[in-house]
C-alpha cells in the first residue's frame, strides 16, 4: 500500500469493486486505486445477501437503460472478465424474466404507464391480459388479475458474489490495490478531501474519494463532514420446497418461470429445485448496521398466503433456508445517488440502491469512473441521480419499486 492513491474506494463490494475496474479498465486513466474493505469474507455485505436478480421493467428510461448495460454486460462478463492463467467466470445468468402482476384499475394504469417507457427503449416486455396470462403460466390464479407486465429477455438472476468477485479479480490484475482495514477519518482542506486514516493506524492521501459503503455510506459522508440520507433496512428472504413444484409447466420461455411480482409486493422465483421469496415488511424502520436476524414471521403472516392464493401450488410449502441482508436505503426517493458532493467535487457518491446495487453496479461503476477521468459522464448520462436533488430535496420519480 502506497502513502498517496490518486482514487480511494471506501468499500469493496459490488459497487466499489465495479469502480475500480472501470477506472482501472480505461487506457485514459493513468492513476493509482486504493479500495479499502472492512472484512475481506463479505459475509454482512448487500452483495452477498441479495437476491441478486436484474431486470428492465422500470418506469423511468434512466434505469431502464441502467439495467440494460447491466444485461448485456452480464452476458459478456466471463470474456470481458477473464484473468490470466484462471478459467471465465460464469455467472449462471437465467433469463427467467420478470412478471408483474396488478389486480387493481392503479396497478394496471402504472403498468401501462411503465409499458410505454420500456417499448420505447427497445426493453423486451410485453402486456398480457388474463388468458394469455393463464395460458403461459397455467399454474396462476388469474381470477383477480387485470393485467400482467412480462419480461421476455434481458431479465432474470444470475450469482451476486460471482459478480462482485470476477470484477475485483480483474481490477486487482489490471492494477488496483486491496486493503482490508477500515476507514475511521477522512481528512478535509476546505472544499477538497486530501486522503484518509485507517484502523490500521495508516494515513493514505487522496486525489479522490469514492463512497461505496452500502448501507454505511452516511456514516463514511459524515467522517467529511458530509451526508447523504441512506440507512440501512432489513430484508428478509426464504428459500421454500415445493410438493408439487410449478417448475416446467409454463408454456413460455422453456417451461422455466420467472421471477413473478405479486399485487400483494411478494416475489417469488425458481432457485434450482426450490423456491426463492421475500417481501417488504408491513412496517420498514431503520435497523442496527449489524442486525441481521431474519424477521420469521413475515412467511407466515405475508408471502405464503399471497403464494397460496396465487397458485394451489403453492399451498402445501415448506421453508428450508432464511436470511436477512440490508438495503442501504435511500430515504428520499429510493434510487441510486452517483455523482460528487456539489462543494466538495472530489468526494463521489455511489449509494442508496435501495435494493437495486446489484443490477446497476456495471452502469454505476462505469458513470464513477468517467466523472473521476473526464469530470463528466461520457456514456449514460445520469446527472438526473446526483446528489443535487438530495440537496434540492427534489425527488427522483421511480414507480417500479420492489
Amino acid at each position: 500500500m502506497k502513502a498517496h492513491y490518486d482514487v480511494v474506494i471506501v468499500g469493496g463490494a459490488v459497487i466499489g469493486s465495479s469502480v475500480a475496474y472501470f477506472l482501472t479498465a480505461n487506457p485514459d486513466f493513468t492513476g493509482s486505486v486504493l479500495v479499502v474493505e472492512r472484512d475481506p469474507t463479505y459475509r454482512f455485505a448487500s452483495t452477498s445477501l441479495s437476491s441478486s436478480s436484474i431486470r428492465t421493467q422500470f418506469s423511468n428510461p434512466i434505469n431502464v437503460r441502467i439495467s440494460q448495460f447491466g444485461s448485456a454486460f452480464i452476458r459478456d462478463f466471463a470474456k470481458k472478465m477473464q484473468v490470466a492463467g484462471e478459467a471465465p467466470p460464469d455467472l449462471n445468468f437465467h433469463q427467467g424474466g420478470y412478471l408483474f402482476l396488478a389486480a387493481t384499475e392503479g396497478q394496471e394504469q402504472t403498468l401501462r404507464e411503465n409499458h410505454e417507457v420500456q417499448i420505447a427503449c427497445s426493453a423486451d416486455v410485453v402486456l398480457w391480459g388474463p388468458e394469455d396470462l393463464h395460458r403461459a403460466f397455467p399454474h396462476l390464479n388469474v381470477d383477480d388479475i387485470r393485467l400482467a407486465s412480462y419480461g421476455r429477455s434481458g431479465e432474470g438472476w444470475f450469482s451476486n458474489t460471482g459478480l462482485m468477485n470476477g470484477f475485483k479479480a480483474k481490477a486487482r490484475e489490471q492494477g488496483a490495490d486491496y486493503v482490508t482495514d477500515e476507514v475511521v477519518g477522512i481528512t478535509r482542506d476546505g472544499n477538497r478531501v486530501t486522503g484518509v486514516t485507517l484502523k490500521s493506524g495508516a494515513v493514505v492521501g487522496a486525489g479522490h474519494i469514492v463512497n461505496a459503503s452500502g448501507p454505511r455510506a452516511a456514516l463514511t459522508a459524515r467522517m467529511a463532514g458530509l451526508d447523504v440520507p441512506v440507512e440501512p433496512r432489513k430484508r428478509t428472504s426464504f428459500v421454500f420446497d415445493c410438493a408439487t413444484s410449478p417448475e416446467g409447466s409454463a408454456t413460455v420461455n422453456g417451461g422455466r418461470l420467472p421471477l413473478m411480482i405479486d399485487p400483494t409486493g411478494v416475489f417469488c422465483r425458481p432457485e434450482g429445485r426450490y423456491f426463492l421469496t421475500g417481501a417488504a415488511p408491513a412496517e420498514d424502520p431503520a435497523v442496527d448496521w449489524d442486525d441481521f436476524e431474519p424477521r420469521w414471521s413475515e412467511f407466515e403472516e405475508i408471502i405464503w398466503p399471497a403464494l397460496a392464493a396465487r397458485s394451489a401450488r403453492f399451498e402445501a410449502i415448506k421453508v428450508v433456508n432464511q436470511w436477512a441482508g440490508h438495503y442501504d436505503f435511500n430515504r428520499l426517493d429510493h434510487n441510486l445517488i452517483v455523482g460528487p458532493h456539489p462543494e466538495v467535487r472530489n468526494f463521489l457518491y455511489a449509494n442508496g440502491y435501495s435494493g437495486h446495487g446489484l443490477q446497476q453496479s456495471p452502469a454505476a461503476g462505469r458513470a464513477i469512473s468517467e466523472l473521476v477521468i473526464y469530470g463528466a459522464f461520457r456514456t449514460l448520462d445520469l446527472s438526473e441521480v446526483g446528489y443535487e436533488r438530495i440537496v434540492e430535496g427534489r425527488p427522483f420519480l421511480e414507480k417500479a419499486v420492489i
